[in-house]
């Protein structure tokens, strides 16, 4: 009998926002590895609270894992709350920075092709540049694709962040009440 795929599954935008103590990030990281969830990418910094950072955990999964991550999520004491992000309702960036071989024959083309990705070049070497470009993974991917055939000597990225679309309405009593028990 063949296996059955459940095709809802994709990329999921989990936001959690945890207060901002040591070993947080061990114990989410934890509860991934101990539940074999797997981490695509995240990214984690303090708010405009120093005392909550938002993780930002972008995962593989159907909707019934998500369900699983976001209810052990919340089991735990520094967890205050975990939203999924839609790609509708939400913006989300990531960062690139590419070292490209850039000897001068090809300089001016791939300073071209940054500018169309509006993406900077952050500094120049004498057979290499440096570019920063910000945006949706699919455009990360093309300019990475791009640059590709010149010969990328090292490129990092940063995981996706992301954020709600709209207004928002602080949960003051859930922020006050974990202030109040970290206190």
């Amino acid at each position: 009998m063949p296996e059955r795929v459940d095709d809802t599954a994709k990329m999921r935008i989990l936001s959690v926002l945890v207060e901002n103590k040591p070993r947080v990030l061990a114990r989410v990281a934890g509860l991934f590895a101990r539940r074999g969830f797997n981490i695509h990418s995240l990214a984690v910094a303090p708010t405009e609270n120093p005392a909550f950072s938002r993780m930002t955990i972008v995962a593989h999964a159907d909707e019934r894992t998500t369900e699983q991550m976001t209810k052990q999520l919340n089991k735990l004491i520094n967890v205050i709350k975990v939203v999924e992000l839609s790609e509708s309702t939400s913006v989300s960036r990531e960062l690139i920075l590419i070292q490209v071989q850039a000897p001068p024959e090809t300089r001016a083309q791939l300073i071209e092709i940054s500018d169309v990705f509006r993406a900077k070049v952050v500094d120049v070497g004498a057979d290499s540049l440096i570019i920063e470009c910000t945006g949706t993974p699919d455009k990360i991917h093309a300019l990475e694709e791009l640059l590709r055939p010149y010969g990328i000597i090292e490129l990092t990225k940063t995981g996706r962040i992301a954020i709600q679309r709209g207004p928002k309405v602080k949960p003051a009593r859930s922020i006050r009440s974990a202030t109040q028990a970290t206190a």
